[in-house]
């Protein structure tokens, strides 16, 4: 006599097949909730607050010290970008450091065994923040451009496109990925962020000087060195290299991101 598989359980509460098996938790539940811890602690909401504040912040600041002739929509963008360069990644870096400096990954990974679908949501979560975040800042920017040219009496000049706007986007949440990929790689949230600003600063400046000193250098750096083609796609416009940041992103995003989710398909949570 065979047993149809089935589910038990209160009403409102998780099913349990009868063959002892849970049911996946849909994706989509995973994303709102990694969502809501971004935003559920006192630190994460003073971050992503941060984000809009300190876009008002480089807005004024535009508007206050910059010539008159010389405000126009890519002003405003570059000053909010380079605040949104630093603040995303870190953000990113959070969301999954937090498992580990929190203690809360026992707890998380107990609830989805499924390791891979929660890095999976982490990422999905980050990347839309990132996304929403760059929006909203662009958006003050853009209040900032008709704002600061009624002020001082400028021509209002919208020198920035909708493709510009989605390749800024784009660029940023590239970055934000970095910062994802080592706080899925280290783990550990100081050490993330060490990480992250000395890839930033550190290795740009080292790459910089090797290729002013070796000219076989200079032409290699577009495919090894990933922040060196994503600032190139500032200059280049859409038509960007693709291909060297394309491969640039193999070596310094895949390549360790793959290894940090093996690692973490693979050590045991405490």
């Amino acid at each position: 006599m065979s047993t149809t598989a089935g589910t038990v359980g209160a009403a409102g509460a998780p099913a349990i097949t009868i063959d002892g098996s849970a049911p996946t938790v849909p994706m989509s539940r995973l994303v709102r909730v990694e969502a809501r811890k971004m935003f559920d602690t006192r630190s994460g909401f003073w971050l992503m607050a941060s984000i809009g504040v300190l876009a008002l912040v480089a807005t004024i600041a535009v508007i206050a010290f910059i010539d008159a002739d010389e405000i126009n929509y890519g002003a405003f963008a570059t000053a909010i970008g380079v605040p949104m360069a630093v603040l995303l990644p870190v953000m990113a870096i959070l969301s999954v450091t937090s498992e580990w400096s929190q203690r809360t990954g026992l707890t998380t990974f107990t609830l989805v065994p499924d390791r891979g679908r929660v890095i999976g949501a982490k990422a999905i979560t980050s990347v839309v923040v990132g996304a929403v975040s760059m929006l909203l800042a662009l958006g003050i920017g853009a209040l900032g451009n008709v704002i600061g040219s009624l002020i001082r009496g400028a021509g209002m000049t919208w020198d920035v496109s909708a493709v510009d706007v989605a390749r800024i986007v784009i660029i940023n949440v590239l970055g934000l990925m970095v910062g994802f990929m080592l706080g899925v790689l280290i783990r550990n949230s100081p050490a993330a962020i060490v990480g992250y600003f000395v890839y930033s600063f550190v290795v740009p400046g080292v790459f910089g000087a090797l290729a002013g000193a070796q000219e076989w250098f200079a032409d290699l750096q577009p495919w090894v060195d990933f922040n060196y083609s994503l600032n190139r796609m500032y200059e280049s416009g859409p038509a960007g290299d693709w291909a060297t940041l394309g491969v640039s992103g193999v070596i310094w995003l895949v390549i360790p991101l793959a290894i940090g989710v093996r690692a973490i398909m693979r050590s045991e949570v405490k």
